[in-house]
């Protein structure tokens, strides 16, 4: 038996214009080497996309090589990831699997209060896969306390069980606050554990849950993935052998700068110096400056030129974190954060409370009404009817009538 394990493509994550199309290549590539690797099947553990309702050409990128495994005779079994998901319960994958481009595997009923999965068989190799869909703030640990276990853990033969959430004991130590569930959670006695969710590269065996495995991102997702991953993969399933795939799509440089007690001038000087003898062609660099500057404001800093010159050394992209970094008159007002979905938890962290409005879990109320106001306008849609759009999904959140 030889399978495929993806996870978190998130395509459609980057909008810069270009990094805009590279979530979508790094999944292009992925499906290309799961091919000439001859995997039986293929499975992908969640946020297939990067929102529930993805662009035009985004899914159009999906659905020709999904197309092209299906014509292969090559499965693709799949479940919904907390981008995947939307709080309508709506996602994309739904209409992929009408079309018979994929299977969703989170399948079952609710049976005396219990909710009762359903194993989907791969009649090629005889695995048995079942699953458990992801939603945004771990609100499916709801749905594995549900869940009744006695079939799934007395069935016999190869078992695989798809999930999308973080595990307790597997999170490393930079993810301890994020929100996770406890291993005694999942159903036990499966061989394969496909997760996805968590952004990292590993597996484990834990015991009375077999191989537990977590591929990491197909592309790094953002400043600080980038900086740490440098790229990202996928895991190949050989017999029992793991192999894990790399995807690279662009070389990635990454330089960091502690400018405490530096001026803008030196810190210019020194970000020279680490360049000044080598070339950049077809690689990202990343750049984060942190400290305190013992003069100046961070705005200070000719970024401009900085870019410039590396740019003429054929850097492909150049992007910059100054989060960490400050001016000494402002040395006691700090925001850490690598990307927007980071400062978004962190400002509603700071203000939730303010407002109590009774009924609601008023953080995840939040982040529901900034993903519903965050779509884009859709292809040829009037500005009056995507405005209705956006009313009618925050109403929707909100349980009122429409705005």
């Amino acid at each position: 038996m030889k399978f495929a394990h993806i996870a978190d493509c998130h395509i459609g994550s980057w909008r810069d214009p270009k990094l805009k199309d590279i979530s979508g290549r790094a999944f292009i590539k992925a499906i290309g080497l799961s091919i000439s690797k001859n995997v039986d099947f293929i499975l992908i553990s969640g946020d297939l996309f990067n929102t529930s309702i993805p662009g035009i050409d985004n899914l159009k990128v999906v659905v020709s090589k999904l197309k092209q495994l299906k014509e292969m005779d090559i499965p693709v079994y799949i479940i919904a990831g907390s981008h995947d998901f939307s709080p309508s319960g709506k996602t994309m994958i739904d209409v992929l699997e009408e079309a018979g481009l994929l299977v969703n595997v989170v399948k079952g009923e609710v049976a005396e209060n219990k909710l009762k999965l359903k194993f989907t068989l791969d009649k090629k190799t005889g695995a048995k896969i079942a699953g458990m869909l992801g939603r945004k703030g771990q609100l499916e640990k709801k749905y594995y306390e549900d869940i009744s276990r006695e079939n799934l853990e007395n069935e016999r033969g190869y078992k695989i069980f798809m999930f999308h959430s973080a595990i307790s004991e597997l999170k490393p130590k930079d993810l301890e606050q994020m929100e996770s569930q406890p291993i005694s959670l999942l159903p036990r006695g499966f061989n394969y554990y496909a997760g996805g969710h968590i952004h990292i590269v590993k597996d484990a065996t834990i015991q009375g849950y077999g191989t537990i495995v977590y591929p990491g991102p197909l592309f790094p997702n953002n400043f600080r993935e980038i900086e740490q991953l440098k790229n990202g993969g996928f895991y190949i399933f050989d017999d029992g052998k793991l192999t894990y795939e790399p995807i690279v799509i662009y070389n990635v440089e990454s330089i960091k700068v502690d400018c405490t007690n530096k001026t803008p001038e030196l810190v210019v000087k020194e970000l020279t110096e680490k360049t000044k003898n080598k070339e950049f062609f077809n690689t990202i660099v990343t750049i984060r400056l942190e400290g305190v500057l013992e003069s100046g404001k961070p705005s200070d800093i000719d970024f401009k030129d900085i870019f410039s010159k590396l740019y003429n050394k054929s850097a492909y992209f150049v992007m910059k974190n100054t989060n960490a970094l400050m001016a000494k008159e402002f040395e006691n007002i700090q925001l850490k954060a690598d990307s927007a979905a980071d400062i978004e938890e962190t400002l509603i962290k700071e203000h939730l409370g303010q407002i109590s409005i009774k009924g609601y879990d008023e953080k995840e109320l939040v982040k529901d009404l900034i993903s519903a106001m965050s779509k884009e306008k859709e292809e040829g849609e009037r500005t009056a009817d995507f405005e209705s759009r956006l009313l009618k999904d925050a109403s929707k959140i909100m349980d009122i009538e429409e705005l």
